[in-house]
């Protein structure tokens, strides 16, 4: 069975996703559509169209929304309506209202609708999980993450906590099988847009691991990195190279009194994994299509994608307001 895919969005993101969509096998991409053209020359000879009612009647069985975020509404809601499958780039919907009323339409529809966060497809972060999972790291206590680079012309419509936090927020309660339960921040405005540029969060998961998240546009380098602290060392994990390295708590008595008499941890083996590097944005669309096919259940979901929303407005209002914020009242 081919699974005939549609694209809407054929900007930086969408050129990306109808590379990959025909490069898996067992989907075939027959339609796309942006009512802004299409700059990078996405469409080749598959059938172009200005609206995702032309996706609509292209006879379609899924589509892949990359439209900016706060068309990701209405473009689900009309996929929803014909019965259409969607994988919906992240963030879900510019608000939570909007998430919501995509969540019901979906499910009252009986159709499949993931949310396009690829840092769970990344090869470090994968192994990361299994390792935390296998008790790899003994007691978790700390997950940080550092997102920060140069500010993308691409994003016009929402700030760094929805476009590039959503990222560390959806990994961070991923990698730790644990909601977020508090969290306090601060935002700054910098380059003279309507939108945050930069924001520092702290807080704690339900399950008491404490985290911390630095994003930023105003970096002129790009770094992607997740450091998760436990009772046996840290794991570190570089999302663009897609390598994990383990520190080990040293084991060997130290003989300089001054470093001995620390009672802490001490630096001991490190270890980088060798790890297959697979394509995140490939493996997103190939737990997609067997969501699809009902034969595996990693592909993010849109009520998961709803709670990263619901965390990241949190984010914003604790930086508003000045004030922590409890994710969980009444537990």
């Amino acid at each position: 069975m081919t699974i005939k895919y549609g694209l809407i969005g054929l900007g930086m993101m969408g050129r990306h996703h109808a590379r990959v969509i025909r490069e898996v096998e067992g989907i075939e991409l027959i339609a796309v559509a942006d009512a802004m053209g299409d700059p990078h020359g996405v469409s080749g000879r598959t059938p172009m169209f200005d609206s995702v009612q032309g996706l609509i009647r292209a006879g379609v069985d899924a589509a892949v929304v990359a439209v900016p975020t706060k068309y990701h509404e209405e473009v689900g809601l009309a996929l929803a309506e014909a019965g259409i499958h969607a994988l919906i780039e992240k963030p879900v919907a510019h608000e939570l209202p909007a998430a919501e009323r995509l969540v019901e339409a979906f499910e009252s529809a009986g159709r499949v609708a993931a949310v396009g966060h690829v840092e769970r497809f990344n090869p470090a972060l994968i192994s990361l999980r299994e390792r935390i999972e296998n008790g790899d790291l003994g007691d978790v206590y700390q997950i940080q993450t550092r997102r920060q680079g140069p500010f993308p012309a691409r994003i016009a419509d929402v700030g760094v906590v929805k476009d590039l936090g959503s990222h560390d927020i959806d990994l961070t309660s991923w990698l730790a099988q644990s909601p977020y339960a508090t969290l306090s921040a601060q935002t700054a405005h910098r380059s003279g847009r309507e939108h945050e540029d930069m924001v520092s969060i702290t807080g704690k998961l339900e399950n008491g691991i404490m985290i911390n998240h630095l994003v930023n546009w105003l970096t002129p380098f790009k770094e992607r990195l997740t450091v998760v602290t436990g009772e046996f060392g840290a794991f570190v994990a570089d999302t663009i190279t897609a390598d994990l390295t383990f520190f080990e708590n040293g084991t060997h008595a130290g003989s300089w009194d001054t470093v001995a008499a620390f009672r802490g941890v001490s630096e001991g083996t490190v270890t980088r994994f060798s790890l297959e590097k697979r394509e995140p944005l490939r493996s997103e669309h190939e737990a997609f299509r067997d969501a699809i096919l009902g034969t595996r259940e990693d592909a993010v979901t849109l009520r998961e994608g709803t709670e990263t929303l619901r965390v990241a407005e949190a984010v914003i209002e604790s930086a508003q307001a000045g004030a922590a914020v409890n994710l969980r009242p009444g537990s």
